[in-house]
């Protein structure tokens, strides 16, 4: 009898251990979610959230090669979506950046699309990258007639959109940034963690 109530009692404080290490897990996981995004740094404080969801727009654009795609093509990987020119001064310096991110985290969850939107088009893109920057991992994207831009009420170049991988505009940031930054890797990262979790209690 005395063997059997020990091992009872064993038995229920092991059960007190679990259910109050859940809990604390629990309380955590939605501690962090209580937290949001995280914005750090200068990059932090510049970056803008969204203040309502917007959907990105259905505003067909093309690549380098002259096919024609929209960003809802893209759904299901988290997006940043920078709009830039050849005669931007701001564009091109950070353009480097843009290209070391897109080598480091370019994958099937995670893309960074560049859409030029200058008025010549692909011969004026082309014979800017051919000349003067090269970029071994940026995908250029071309928006001649700013339709792309327009739709997002592009104010000013650079601006660049970060996009959940539902193909909701979470926030974006306008004028130059190291894009190969940490604090805009854990951003990102944030968005890529929370579509996979979003897939997997689906």
């Amino acid at each position: 009898m005395a063997l059997g109530k020990t091992r009872r009692r064993i038995g229920a404080a092991l059960a007190a251990v679990v259910l109050s290490l859940a809990m604390t897990g629990s309380l955590a996981m939605t501690g962090a979610a209580a937290a949001g995004p995280p914005l750090e740094g200068s990059f932090g404080e510049r970056f803008q959230l969204q203040s309502g969801p917007q959907r990105v727009p259905d505003t067909a654009f093309t690549t380098r090669d002259g096919e024609t795609v929209s960003l809802r093509d893209y759904e299901g990987r988290v997006l940043l979506v920078n709009f830039w020119a050849t005669w931007c001064p701001p564009c091109v310096e950070e353009m480097p950046t843009l290209d070391a991110l897109a080598a480091d985290m370019n994958s099937d969850a995670f893309k960074v699309m560049a859409v030029s939107t200058d008025r010549g088009g692909a011969k004026k893109v082309n014979e800017f990258l051919d000349k003067k920057m090269r970029l071994d991992s940026l995908d250029i994207y071309l928006d001649p007639q700013a339709k792309l831009a327009r739709a997002f009420e592009v104010k000013g170049m650079p601006t660049t959109y970060l996009v959940d991988a539902g193909g909701v505009v979470v926030g974006y940031l306008q004028g130059a940034a190291d894009w190969n930054s940490a604090p805009v890797k854990k951003l990102i990262r944030y968005y890529v963690a929370r579509a996979e979790a979003d897939t997997g209690s689906g």
